[in-house]
């Protein structure tokens, strides 16, 4: 006895309503994100129309079409905060990077397993530290008090004499030594859980078989270790660069008047015109603009990087 077997229509071919009634709970469900996409990040983008007026006061509020614009390209402090956030970014990356690279390889090459998990904890405390704790740590141990220990270590070795002692924080020529110090120690432990990660991926065999061939520990780390980090070493270093306008925080916390010039970024200058004693909100929203405007040109350039190297991009 035969029968004729119903056929169903695929989702995507019914009528848009349907398919919101069959579905309607999942939508139910997708209205509180809605709103808080709406309200948080769609909203605020309409801030943008004030890089292209005067608005000095909630009263003193009018249309100046490009001037704001014009005067950005023509500040030399813009320029400046815009040259430091580059360099200051790119180095931070670039020193991360590789200290988080050299403790993953000194790590893995540790026998006792105990004391390779201590390390491993202790070099991964500082990253839970706010900024302004680790600000407070090292602004104490650079202090030019008693308590300094840099130049109380300094003083005992005779290096500088009592009354010569360094304001670290407080010199240009010695900040960003101290910046870059502070991030290394902060930041480079958590860094190396990929490293770590991707070292425990590599086969054994290549080892075994390396040893066999009569190769020493530094042997198997120039020809197979370091070989199988350099594709994670390079997207980290790709997807990191696309976020190197984004630098404020660990900046802000350890900036002051007597280092303004070597210490001053994109972020921090913002902040400044916008909550200084004179404020500028249509002059700080077009310095955020344009920031905005290299920060989304250098995630496009990433993208490309990333699509010919790794073959797939990061967006």
């Amino acid at each position: 006895m035969g029968y004729s077997k119903k056929k169903t229509a695929p989702v995507s071919a019914k009528p848009l309503w349907t398919r919101i009634k069959t579905y309607r709970w999942f939508y139910v469900m997708f209205v509180p994100v809605l709103i808080f996409l709406i309200l948080f990040n769609y909203l605020p983008i309409l801030g943008i129309r004030y890089a292209f007026y005067s608005y000095k006061s909630s009263i003193d509020i009018h249309w100046v079409g490009l001037a704001n614009f014009e005067r950005l390209v023509t500040t030399p402090a813009f320029w400046n905060s815009f040259t430091n956030t580059l360099e200051l970014s790119i180095s931070k990356l670039l020193l991360n990077t590789g200290m988080a690279v050299l403790i993953s390889l000194l790590l893995n090459e540790m026998v006792n397993i105990h004391f390779k998990k201590i390390t491993q904890t202790l070099i991964y405390l500082p990253h839970f530290m706010s900024w302004v704790v680790t600000a407070s740590i090292f602004a104490l141990i650079l202090s030019v008090s008693d308590q300094g220990l840099v130049n109380t270590l300094l003083l005992k070795l005779g290096i500088i004499e009592d009354g010569e002692q360094i304001y670290f924080l407080g010199k240009k020529e010695t900040w960003r030594a101290a910046y870059y110090i502070s991030n290394i120690w902060k930041d480079t432990g958590w860094g190396t859980i990929l490293f770590l990660a991707t070292l425990s991926g590599i086969n054994p065999e290549l080892y075994e078989a390396a040893r066999i061939d009569g190769a020493n520990r530094m042997s198997c780390m120039k020809y197979i270790t370091l070989p199988g980090l350099s594709n994670t070493i390079i997207t980290v270093l790709i997807l990191n660069l696309a976020k190197i306008m984004n630098l404020f925080e660990s900046v802000f916390v350890l900036i002051n008047d007597n280092v303004t010039e070597t210490a001053q970024v994109l972020q921090t200058y913002t902040y400044d015109i916008t909550f200084g004693s004179s404020p500028d909100f249509g002059f700080s929203t077009a310095v955020g603009l344009f920031k905005s405007l290299v920060g989304c040109i250098l995630v496009l350039i990433c993208n490309q990087i990333s699509k010919k190297i790794r073959g797939r991009g990061i967006v």
